[in-house]
């Protein structure tokens, strides 16, 4: 499978810069998601890669070929759309045929690619039917599978599963992931879903303001993110950013946060912390301990009231008053009742389980 190089691309509309001197390397046959929120660039970034929008400037090249300025059939690519982009007079057989057609391939390597399209993809009895006979599972489906009678190199995906509900997404994720793992093709795929993201990628390009903020595989972006925007990005509930001011005396570091020491002495400094250093401290709610439970070589212990707490079946999390504003933390469902509005309960965080920013830059320390 291909390799998709993008080399200091710069997108921009008169004045309005989108995407700033990118680079982004994905490897053959990798499920690479460009992920963030809305107007950060990622579906920009694909429609480039598609030859959908012209680059500004900067080159792109797929395996030993600079597409840059080739036209989007020339590039060797499908592309799944976030509306289907069914045709609603065609049946099912006849949009997956439709794009086959203008390559004039035989007529029996069309069927075949149609039948095996359908057979991967468990669409066999909907091919006579049309799309306005179909669940919106069904049409994202047959919209996949128009993209893989093609059997290109390289699949886009710009935000598939967007119109489904909950359930069918659920499902349609396994399927996606199913389709990578069997037929190890080079995937592009962009979502604002995290979710999407960590259950799908083997790595995950974190986009803001038109720049690539982390890239790496779903378990460094969680485990270390690289600044304060994918820190407070990725994960649900969102990791809890509070202000704080470093103490460095005598080989001990403490942050010091809404009148709480934390002791960050053992944490992985990346430069040399400096007395009286403005940072910002992360805590991921899951990583606090249950209610007076003692954790081995806490950071902290915490005494603070509780503002309200919400359970959401198997997930249970408390907001807890802390300086002048709330942390959040996640709490075994059987152990809700335990946070009543205005008690006051004794948790404790571990140091291993720290994240300390630069105030000023954002970046992790």
């Amino acid at each position: 499978m291909p390799r998709v190089i993008f080399e200091d691309i710069i997108k921009s509309y008169g004045k309005l810069t989108v995407l700033k001197n990118l680079d982004l390397a994905i490897d053959d046959g990798e499920f690479l998601v460009l992920l963030g929120p809305s107007g950060c660039g990622k579906t920009t970034l694909l429609n480039l890669l598609a030859g959908l929008l012209d680059v500004t400037a900067g080159r792109i090249t797929i395996g030993d070929r600079d597409v840059t300025d080739l036209d989007p059939k020339d590039r060797g690519l499908a592309m799944v759309f976030q509306s289907y982009a069914l045709y609603p007079t065609k049946t099912v057989r006849g949009n997956l045929k439709f794009g086959l057609a203008a390559h004039k391939l035989p007529t029996a390597e069309i069927e075949q690619r149609i039948a095996w399209a359908a057979r991967l993809l468990q669409i066999e009895p909907l091919l006579d039917r049309k799309p306005a006979q179909l669940s919106g599972g069904q049409r994202q489906r047959v919209a996949i599978g128009r993209a893989l009678v093609k059997k290109v190199g390289v699949f886009l995906f710009d935000e598939p599963l967007s119109n489904l509900d909950a359930k069918l997404r659920t499902e349609m994720r396994l399927e996606i992931k199913k389709l990578h793992d069997e037929l190890k093709s080079t995937i592009v795929y962009v979502t604002h879903d995290q979710i999407e993201a960590m259950t799908m990628a083997t790595r995950i390009a974190v986009m803001d303001a038109g720049v690539i903020q982390q890239f790496g595989t779903p378990d460094e972006i969680y485990g270390r993110p690289a600044n304060l925007f994918v820190a407070g990005f990725i994960g649900s509930p969102a990791m809890n950013l509070r202000p704080a001011t470093l103490s460095v005396a005598g080989g001990k570091v403490a942050a010091r946060a809404a009148g709480v020491d934390l002791d960050v002495s053992h944490y992985g400094f990346l430069t040399a912390p400096r007395d009286g250093q403005s940072v910002v401290i992360g805590l991921r709610p899951e990583h606090f301990g249950e209610p007076d439970a003692a954790v081995t070589d806490p950071a902290g212990n915490f005494s603070l009231p509780v503002q309200h707490s919400e359970k959401t079946g198997s997930d249970a999390t408390a907001y807890l008053k802390f300086g002048d504003g709330l942390i959040a933390t996640r709490v075994d469902p059987e152990l809700i009742g335990r946070f009543k509005q205005g008690d006051t309960v004794n948790i404790s965080f571990p140091q291993g389980k720290l994240h300390v920013f630069d105030a000023q830059s954002g970046r992790r320390l």
